[in-house]
C-alpha cells in the first residue's frame, strides 16, 4: 500500500475555512442546484417522506445535507479510503484521530455493509452520498431500504435515513426552522454569535426584525453575522447547531440551510454580500471557461462549471496577464475581462 501524500496537502486547504464565506455559499447554492435537488427528491420522495416521519427532521434539511455533501450522490469523492486514512495514520496530524477512523473503515468491510472496493471519499475518509465518517456510520448509519445492508454509497434511502437519524440523535427540534435572515438596525452593537442565545423578545427589544417582515416569532436564537456587521444577518435556532455539528464550519451550514430554504421555494439570502466582485453562477463559470479554454487554456475538461485546480490555475494566470487581482477566483470581474 502506498501512501498518497496529496491528502497531506489536502489537509492544510480545507475550503470551508479559507474560501470567503460569499463564495462558499454561492459556489454550493445556485439555481441549478435547487433544480437538480428538487428533482433528486421527486426520485426519493418515499423515502424522505418516511424519514421525516420517523426521524423528525425536515425533508429539505436532509435534501440540503445530500446536495451540499456529495451533489445528489454525483460527487462522493474518488479517493481511497484505507489509502488516504493510513496515509493520515501514519503522516498527518490528529493521526491518533485518522488511526481509529481506519480501525472503523475495516470494521465496515469485515461487516459486509459496503464492499472494500466501493469505500472511496474524501481525502479525510468521508465517504457516501451524505458523506459520513467510519466510526459516525459504525453508530449511526440505518438499513433503511431493509436489504440487511446499511449502504449509504448506491443506496440513497439508506443515506438518508442514516442522516435523518445522525441529526436527530444530535438533538434536531421536530418543527423548528434552522433559522431566518434578519435586518439589524442602524448602528447596532449588540452581542452576536450562534452561541449567545437570547429570546426572540430580547431581539425584538434591540430592533431587529426579520427581512421578510413577518414576526419573529417564539424561541431562542443566536445572531449570526458571517461577514460581518456590513453582510447578511441571520438569527440561528438550535437546529442551526445541529446541522453545525454535521460539518463544524459555519459557512458550511449556512449553505446548507440556504440551500433548505431554496427547496422548499424560499427566496434564499436578500441582503448583499460584502464585495464588489461576487463569484459567478454555475452558467456564468461554463461561460468564463469556455472563454479560456478559446484563449488556449487547459481547464481540465470541457466547460462544466466546476472549478477544479486546471481551472483555478487558468483563471490565475489570465488575472495575472490582465493586470487584475490574482486569486484564481470564478468572478463576475474576470469574466468581464475574458469578454473584452
Amino acid at each position: 500500500l502506498e501512501p498518497d501524500m496529496k491528502v497531506l496537502d489536502f489537509q492544510k486547504q480545507q475550503p470551508e475555512f479559507k474560501t470567503p464565506v460569499w463564495d462558499y455559499v454561492d459556489g454550493l447554492v445556485d439555481d441549478e442546484r435547487v433544480a437538480d435537488g428538487k428533482a433528486a427528491m421527486a426520485r426519493e420522495g418515499r423515502a424522505l417522506t418516511r424519514a421525516e416521519e420517523k426521524y423528525g427532521v425536515s425533508r429539505y434539511m436532509l435534501a440540503a445535507i445530500w446536495g451540499v455533501e456529495s451533489n445528489f450522490g454525483q460527487e462522493m469523492g474518488k479517493r481511497s479510503l484505507v489509502q488516504s486514512l493510513t496515509t493520515l495514520a501514519c503522516m498527518g496530524d490528529r493521526a491518533s484521530y485518522f488511526r481509529s477512523e481506519l480501525m472503523a473503515t475495516l470494521k465496515i468491510i469485515d461487516r459486509g455493509d459496503v464492499p472494500a472496493e466501493k469505500l472511496n471519499g474524501s481525502w479525510a475518509g468521508a465517504f457516501g452520498q451524505t458523506q459520513f465518517m467510519p466510526s459516525t456510520f459504525l453508530r449511526l448509519a440505518v438499513d433503511f431500504e431493509g436489504d440487511g445492508r446499511r449502504d449509504i454509497v448506491d443506496s440513497a434511502p439508506d443515506a438518508l435515513g442514516s442522516t435523518a437519524n445522525y441529526l436527530a440523535k444530535s438533538g434536531w427540534r421536530r418543527g423548528v426552522a434552522w433559522g431566518f435572515e434578519v435586518k439589524l438596525p442602524d448602528g447596532y452593537s449588540g452581542p452576536s454569535g450562534r452561541k449567545a442565545k437570547q429570546s426572540m423578545s430580547f431581539w425584538s427589544a434591540r430592533g431587529l426584525t426579520r427581512i421578510d417582515g413577518r414576526p419573529l416569532g417564539e424561541g431562542d436564537a443566536g445572531l449570526l453575522l458571517p461577514a460581518g456587521r456590513d453582510g447578511p444577518a441571520f438569527l440561528v435556532t438550535r437546529n442551526f447547531d445541529v446541522v453545525y455539528s454535521y460539518n463544524a464550519a459555519e459557512s458550511y451550514t449556512l449553505a446548507a440551510c440556504v440551500l433548505a430554504d431554496r427547496l422548499s421555494g424560499g427566496r434564499g439570502i436578500i441582503a448583499a454580500w460584502p464585495t464588489d466582485d461576487p463569484l459567478l453562477s454555475r452558467q456564468g463559470r461554463k461561460e468564463l471557461q469556455a472563454l479560456l479554454q478559446r484563449r488556449g487554456y487547459d481547464i481540465g475538461g470541457d466547460p462544466d462549471g466546476h472549478i477544479g485546480t486546471k481551472s483555478k490555475a487558468a483563471i490565475a494566470d489570465f488575472e495575472q496577464r490582465a493586470g487584475l487581482q490574482v486569486n484564481g477566483r470564478a468572478s463576475v470581474k474576470v469574466l468581464e475581462a475574458l469578454k473584452r
